[in-house]
């Protein structure tokens, strides 16, 4: 009997005695199968061979980076080289090289002060000759008379080698005179040119009026420094000037005066012990009255006192200016008695008021012609010929 055999279909389901089922796949598909495997392997294998890449880069980084911060040899050596960071100054002998260098100095530069061992200051003091001074503010009133040119030359010649730094105020009446300014010009002085404005037939005492223009200006300008009454007609020393920067607050001196008469000198100002005032020559009895024997040219004060009060424990603030309501003479005790309240508040210049430093003369000339511009338009024919 012929036996039929049955073709099974590519999905035919075959069962297996022990229960278990599995599909039979077609050639097609198993190609695909081969495929996804095939891709999925390469895909693994790339995986694998990147991650081992990875940690050669990373084991070569971390020896690298060991190599480069482990130092080669002492640690001193390595930072002798040149690239190293830290820069070490050379040692710099101050004073010796000192000597040769020339600094220049700029304009508007303020430099704040430095302190240096008392040896090299001595040196560049004596080298460069700087003393820290006080400002003298020499006030001088002024008017026009046939000496007065001669005066004006005789005092700048004192204050021309007086040392700096100085300031010469001249006060004139109503106006500037063209004589005056010439003359202020060619001093090589410091100085300032003031007018007066006060009307001449109101005036007791011209002198009083200018030296309060000159009080005003350094008021108004709160110049610093010492304020020394020097009128044009006197005699000065130049120890006079260089005593008087030491002063603090107000200082005195005695005065040479010749007489009217001029057959005598009297002394005027104070008896000194040490630097301490105790008494005071006069030989006028109409002036025994006055609270201080002083004569105008006989002291010189602090110039704070007159825009500063507060400095100096002054119990008003009112103007300090000379009054010309007050009898003759007593216009320098007025003054006086607005600036110091005793003599303990006084210096003694010199020590021992035993020198006299100024001589306050009368000498003037009555009844000569002033020369204006210092030109003479009369009085100018020959009296002979010389050929």
């Amino acid at each position: 009997m012929a036996s039929i055999r049955r073709t099974l279909s590519p999905n035919h389901e075959r069962h297996y005695q022990n229960g278990n089922q599995s599909s039979v796949q077609s050639p097609s598909h198993k190609l695909i199968l081969n495929g996804k495997s095939s891709s999925m392997l390469y895909s693994r294998k790339n995986y694998i061979s990147m991650k081992k890449l990875f940690y050669r880069c990373l084991i070569f980084f971390l020896l690298g980076f060991i190599l480069g911060m482990a130092p080669f040899g002492d640690f001193d050596d390595a930072r002798s080289r040149d690239f190293s960071f830290e820069i070490k100054p050379s040692v710099v002998n101050v004073k010796e090289e000192m000597k040769d260098v020339v600094i220049p100095r700029p304009d508007n530069v303020v430099v704040n002060s430095v302190k240096l061992p008392g040896s090299l200051v001595d040196e560049v003091k004596g080298k460069f000759d700087y003393v820290p001074r006080k400002l003298l503010i020499v006030v001088t009133p002024t008017y026009n008379r046939a000496l007065q040119a001669y005066y004006l030359n005789r005092l700048s010649e004192v204050l021309k080698i007086v040392k700096s730094p100085l300031l010469w105020i001249v006060v004139e009446m109503n106006a500037a005179s063209a004589e005056t300014a010439d003359i202020l010009r060619k001093t090589g002085v410091m100085y300032r040119h003031l007018v007066c404005s006060k009307n001449m037939t109101d005036i007791k005492d011209r002198g009083v009026h200018q030296r309060n223009v000159a009080l005003e200006h350094i008021e108004h300008h709160r110049l610093n420094g010492i304020v020394y009454f020097a009128d044009d007609d006197n005699i000065y020393s130049l120890e006079l000037f260089e005593s008087i920067r030491s002063i603090n607050r107000f200082g005195t001196w005695p005065v040479a005066m010749l007489a009217q008469s001029k057959s005598k000198a009297t002394l005027e100002g104070p008896v000194c012990n040490g630097s301490q005032v105790i008494g005071w020559h006069t030989n006028e009895k109409s002036k025994q009255l006055r609270r201080f024997h002083v004569d105008m040219s006989g002291f010189a004060f602090n110039s704070t006192i007159l825009w500063d009060p507060k400095k100096w424990h002054r119990p008003t603030s009112d103007p300090i200016r000379q009054l010309d309501n007050v009898k003759e003479g007593f216009q320098e005790t007025t003054f006086i008695e607005q600036i110091v309240e005793d003599e303990s508040q006084m210096e003694g210049i010199p020590s021992g008021c035993s020198r006299v430093l100024n001589w306050h003369l009368h000498l003037e000339a009555h009844g000569l012609v002033y020369p204006r511009a210092w030109l003479l338009q009369k009085n100018l024919d020959a009296v002979f010929s010389t050929t």
